[in-house]
């Protein structure tokens, strides 16, 4: 289903603290999920600021924060601020070091796109050591790499309501997702999930900010300062594709910190230098300057060589080649129907790899697009064409 817009002499504030406090009176249990991003940050405060007038029972409400091991310093600052802040208060924050499953972009030569945060046994190249209160063993975890974090979630905390700053705007997807759920819960699969912030665009998060003088990771600056715009600055483990941008600058201003991103991902300088290529679908004035001065490129053989004659050299690990299948049957769906700019996104996927199968569920969104365009189009023509002759 659609989202329907409406108009409201409500802000998004206001409307935010009303599905908060709406989901307090529900009288389960609440996990607050804390990531130490922006749109993070805003509900924290929000839900802060609600203890603090007493409108919300503190000992109703866990704090959850799950710690992928490989992030920004100030993520980590921003995150024992906020324990120390909800602790004071008397909420439970549990802050998570597991060995959980992760994809990193910077694999993109290897079979295997995953890692493991936190991994037993290789404690050396870590690229930090936990804090020493950090929860290290949970008995939903039964062997390294088992489950992502996502999963994880939806185990652990399906006794009560999760609440999340995911918000419609950031992507397509995420929209199409939010759409497509009921609001009764479940937006993010099992767990019984609340969004107050789903509304929220990048200005509305800014602008929060700023009105309640709240500090935010420096890292965001970091990544402004190398030219990305709000929508694009988003902040995670610095290996997965959002966010490793950010490495050029930890690279040129922490070399420590740079040694010990090298050591743990051997790959990481290889990123540094074709951060501007198809391998990792940048599409940045370097990169359009290199294919310009170089031969046009046919997308649609490219893709169908790759999906059909060289699937086994395309597609190496078990991993690779499930997403090669679902690309596959696309190209099958779409049976020559697809523009060339839609040939291009799936070439750019599967040199980049898309373990998420997010390129590919934004790829079949343009495609239908494309098709009620040509339909429309059709119509029109064959209106015309009756009228001619009659």
């Amino acid at each position: 289903m659609a989202i329907k817009r409406v108009q409201s002499s409500m802000s998004v504030v206001d409307a935010a603290v009303i599905r908060i406090l709406n989901t307090f009176k529900q009288g389960v249990k609440v996990y607050l999920a804390f990531s130490a991003g922006k749109d993070s940050l805003c509900l924290s405060h929000m839900v802060y600021s609600l203890i603090k007038q007493g409108k919300i029972d503190p000992k109703q409400l866990t704090v959850f924060f799950i710690d992928e091991e490989a992030i920004y310093p100030s993520m980590e600052q921003m995150a024992y601020q906020w324990h120390g802040l909800f602790s004071n208060l008397g909420v439970r924050f549990d802050w998570y070091c597991l060995p959980f499953k992760q994809v990193s972009c910077f694999h993109q030569l290897q079979n295997d796109e995953r890692w493991i945060t936190w991994e037993p046994g290789k404690e050396s190249t870590w690229v930090r050591d936990a804090p020493p209160f950090a929860i290290r063993k949970h008995p939903a975890v039964h062997y390294p790499g088992e489950m992502n974090y996502q999963h994880f979630c939806t185990i652990v905390m399906n006794d009560g309501i999760m609440l999340m700053g995911v918000r419609a705007s950031e992507s397509v997807q995420r929209l199409r997702n939010i759409a497509r759920s009921k609001m009764n819960g479940g937006a993010t699969g099992q767990q019984f999930t609340v969004l107050p912030m789903y509304d929220w665009k990048d200005t509305d998060v800014w602008l929060y900010i700023k009105e309640h003088h709240l500090k935010f990771p420096e890292s965001y600056m970091d990544l402004y300062r190398d030219g990305l715009n709000r929508p694009q600055m988003r902040l995670s483990n610095f290996f997965g594709a959002d966010s490793c941008n950010g490495l050029r600058h930890i690279a040129a201003t922490n070399p420590d910190l740079w040694a010990r991103i090298e050591k743990r991902e051997p790959n990481a300088y290889m990123v540094m230098l074709y951060w501007d290529s198809e391998l990792f679908k940048r599409s940045t004035r370097k990169r359009r300057k290199m294919e310009e001065d170089g031969p046009k490129k046919d997308y649609k053989a490219l893709v169908k060589a790759m999906l059909f004659e060289d699937f086994d050299k395309t597609f190496l690990s078990p991993e690779r080649k499930s997403v090669g299948r679902s690309y596959r049957q696309m190209w099958i769906k779409m049976n020559g129907t697809g523009s060339e700019k839609i040939y291009k996104k799936m070439y750019e996927a599967i040199v980049a790899g898309d373990p998420k199968r997010r390129t590919l569920r934004a790829i079949i969104g343009n495609w239908a697009v494309d098709c009620v365009e040509n339909a429309k189009q059709d119509a029109a023509r064959r209106e015309v064409k009756r009228r001619g002759e009659c």
